[in-house]
């Protein structure tokens, strides 16, 4: 038997999977929805690291070159500026970066690539520049050639001779800044920051580095030159957090869709057994049981058949099986009974008086509060004092014990009798027989099918025989098949034979039409 499913116990109703699959809905819409925002805002900053080593390497390639260029043109501090001024000028016209190159000596600048010859202290021409540093940069609001045009001024010292130099001003082309920056569809702005003061892109003026935003999203800075790129972007733009809740949204439709089908799966089976009991899907089909010394038939066992529409014939053991997972058992067996009361006025004039019925009943329905009305109410049903109800139990279920025996007590005392049903395919069967008072002692298929062969389970059948004799119980054969079995099976003492060799399960009309067709030992033999 299958064990009942924690879903089938506590999900039984339509609002309970409501509730649930919404709950669950939710949650799987928070979990996914965080989980696409924490792997987008990953992957935004990913691509922004990316996008900061790109440009540090941009810079360190455009410092280099600049670099490059001053070692060249530092030896003409060394001369007068009528001698340098044409090498000077050729130097500045073959950089695109470089505006003007200022030859600088004693503090004084010279000579100038732009206007020749010129003397003008240098904290006239750029105050912010220190040049006591080797290098140093800074940014000055424009040039006496350009007034209005924002520089960017550079300071190289000469490594050689004190107090002479190169001070170079730098076009300021922020192009390849912006081509990086469109890579990342979120960077809002950048910002070039030399000392106290700022170049940026949403401003053509030269800005106080005091005014920029805190926290920009990347700082790109060079170890060798005095100079940073703020870069600002959005890290957790609102274009990410709709997408992340459009996701959560659709995976929460999503998995509370799952969950709620689940669940509806889950009862589906049970539904459709109440289904089946109103549109009379279930019928029952009566197995002859023989008895053994006259080999003619003395009763039937009742069996339930479900023929569903789309399934076709479903097994007993698995309708029956959920129907107990699903706490349906009670209907189900009530469903039995009025299928065998509904066939009973025609049975009787099939068995003869005092035929012996055998109706299966499941442990969940013998310790239900409506057992005992359950089983006085199929009685009476029934034609009077025809049959002899038989309620057999398989002993594969265990039952509660000290309430199994006032159970039993109580069915005998009301003229039922009662047998254990496939008897040795439980652990439970030798409780069973010492601690209930039972009638019939059902031995299981399993130990017919051994006759004849030398298995492990031939000498228990002996064993079970001799038991039962000891206890007075009555016994009966279920699966004989051959007439090996059958002759086996008689020769020691068994009381009743059933199974496939005398009749196979039959309808009410298949039962009638086949009215006790009788074999004689003979045939055994």
């Amino acid at each position: 038997m299958f064990s009942k499913n924690i879903f089938s116990r506590y999900f039984t109703s339509i609002r309970q999977i409501a509730a649930f699959s919404i709950l669950a809905g939710v949650l799987a819409a928070l979990m996914i929805g965080g989980i696409t925002s924490l792997t987008l805002h990953s992957k935004r900053e990913a691509n922004y690291d990316t996008l900061t080593e790109d440009m540090r390497e941009y810079l360190s390639i455009f410092f280099e070159d600049l670099q490059s260029t001053i070692s060249g043109i530092q030896p003409l501090t060394l001369s007068d500026c009528h001698q340098v001024s044409g090498e000077l000028t050729s130097r500045a016209a073959f950089n695109a970066n470089v505006r003007a190159f200022v030859l600088v000596r004693n503090g004084n600048a010279y000579c100038s690539s732009a206007t020749g010859s010129m003397l003008m202290e240098m904290h006239q021409l750029s105050p912010d520049i220190d040049l006591n540093k080797n290098i140093d940069l800074a940014i000055m609001l424009g040039t006496p050639m350009m007034p209005g045009k924002p520089t960017i001024a550079a300071w190289f010292k000469n490594p050689i001779i004190e107090g002479r130099g190169v001070f170079a001003t730098l076009n300021v082309n922020l192009t390849p800044y912006l081509l990086f920056t469109t890579r990342q569809s979120d960077m809002v702005s950048m910002a070039i920051i030399a000392g106290d003061k700022a170049l940026t892109t949403i401003s053509s003026n030269v800005m106080n580095a005091a005014n920029l935003p805190k926290h920009p999203t990347r700082v790109i800075s060079m170890e060798d030159y005095p100079i940073k790129i703020a870069l600002y972007g959005k890290t957790w733009p609102v274009e990410d957090i709709q997408i992340s809740i459009l996701t959560g949204l659709v995976f929460g439709i999503l998995g509370g869709a799952l969950c709620a089908y689940f669940l509806t799966v889950r009862l589906r089976s049970g539904k459709e057994i109440l289904m089946g009991i109103k549109r009379g899907q279930f019928y029952v089909v009566y197995q002859p049981v023989v008895d053994a010394k006259e080999l003619k038939m003395s009763g039937v066992e009742v069996l339930m058949r479900w023929n569903h529409p789309i399934a076709g014939l479903i097994p007993p053991d698995a309708f029956i099986a959920f129907a107990e997972a699903q706490q349906l058992i009670v209907p189900l067996t009530r469903h039995l009974f009025e299928l065998i009361a509904r066939d009973a006025q025609k049975l009787q004039h099939i068995l003869p008086a005092g035929a012996r019925l055998g109706v299966n009943l499941a442990p969940s329905h013998l310790h239900s509060p409506t057992f005992k009305e359950d089983i006085q109410a199929f009685a009476a049903s029934l034609p009077p004092n025809h049959f002899q109800l038989i309620f057999e139990i398989t002993e594969r279920d265990m039952v509660k014990e000290n309430e199994a025996s006032c159970l039993f007590t109580w069915m005998n005392e009301q003229g039922f009798q009662t047998a254990v049903d496939d008897f040795g395919t439980g652990h439970s069967a030798l409780i069973y027989l010492e601690r209930f008072k039972l009638d019939y002692l059902k031995i299981d298929r399993g130990f017919v099918n051994s006759i004849g062969l030398e298995t492990v389970t031939s000498p228990v059948l002996d064993a079970v025989l001799t038991l039962a004799r000891k206890l007075s119980m009555t016994t009966v054969a279920e699966g004989v098949e051959t007439p090996e079995q059958a002759k086996w099976l008689i020769d020691r003492g068994v009381n009743y034979l059933q199974g496939y060799y005398f009749a196979r399960p039959l309808t009410l009309e298949q039962l009638k039409s086949w009215g006790g067709q009788q074999k004689t030992y003979d045939e055994l033999v």
